[in-house]
């Protein structure tokens, strides 16, 4: 990452002679580095699934879950620093929150992703402030029907049909391209998130992993939760068996 001159790196509110704010860069880089994240929106909801990788053996399973409810009907996880994961999660149960207050009705996920997107975007403003070293993914069913966004360190937000985020992103976004996201039902899609997961970290050879899916949807009568235990040990037991049988 050079450019014209040097300096230009230490501080989020200064611009390079090419007009690029390094700070940003060098949070999407923190992205890159982190365990990979996928979002399915299909034709009923939305499944969000996670690559998490144990860092350590004593670590307890189940216990540094990474997606994160927002609101019943809101879920939402991040890849990149946990910390600043953790703060945007708290603000968007604050926004869900005062929308519910001042306007009685589940907050949108697009307003949602909006406010959320416009905090982060200030914090590439002030070189008193460093910007969010992580990229979220935000799912939802709302009065629109499902829905998908990704908000960005830079504080742009996207809507997606399946979104890829995180250090195995290439080849996720390469399977979810193979896929008709809006023939499949939520049950479908938890079966793909786990087989293309399991890819993903496959090859790239990584630490030991936990597999982590909420879903919402038809059949979670319109809350965000965690998908059964049950059927996530369903679709991670069809995921290795693909997996083998690419091999053989």
């Amino acid at each position: 990452m050079t450019s014209i001159g040097t300096g230009y790196d230490l501080s989020a509110s200064t611009y390079s002679p090419d007009g690029r704010i390094f700070q940003v860069e060098y949070a999407n880089k923190a992205v890159e580095n982190s365990g990979t994240i996928i979002g399915l929106r299909v034709k009923d909801g939305v499944v969000i699934a996670v690559e998490n990788l144990v860092h350590s053996k004593l670590l307890m399973p189940g216990a540094n879950r990474r997606i994160q409810t927002a609101d019943r009907h809101v879920g939402l996880a991040s890849a990149g620093f946990l910390a600043d994961g953790r703060h945007i999660a708290n603000r968007a149960r604050e926004e869900a929150a005062n929308h519910r207050d001042t306007y009685r009705t589940p907050v949108p996920l697009k307003t949602l992703a909006g406010r959320l997107g416009l905090y982060i975007q200030a914090y590439t403003l002030y070189s008193s402030v460093r910007p969010f070293g992580i990229s979220t993914v935000v799912g939802a069913v709302d009065k629109d029907g499902p829905a998908l966004y990704v908000i960005e360190p830079s504080g742009v937000f996207y809507g997606y049909h399946g979104a890829a985020i995180g250090k195995g992103r290439q080849l996720a976004k390469t399977e979810l391209e193979k896929l008709k996201l809006a023939e499949l039902s939520t049950r479908e899609a938890v079966t793909e998130a786990a087989r293309i997961i399991y890819a993903v970290h496959e090859d790239s050879k990584e630490k030991e992993f936990e597999l982590e899916m909420s879903w919402i949807g038809d059949e979670t009568d319109g809350l965000f939760v965690p998908v059964p235990k049950d059927l996530r040990e369903e679709a991670e037991r069809k995921a290795k068996e693909a997996i083998e049988g690419d091999f053989e």
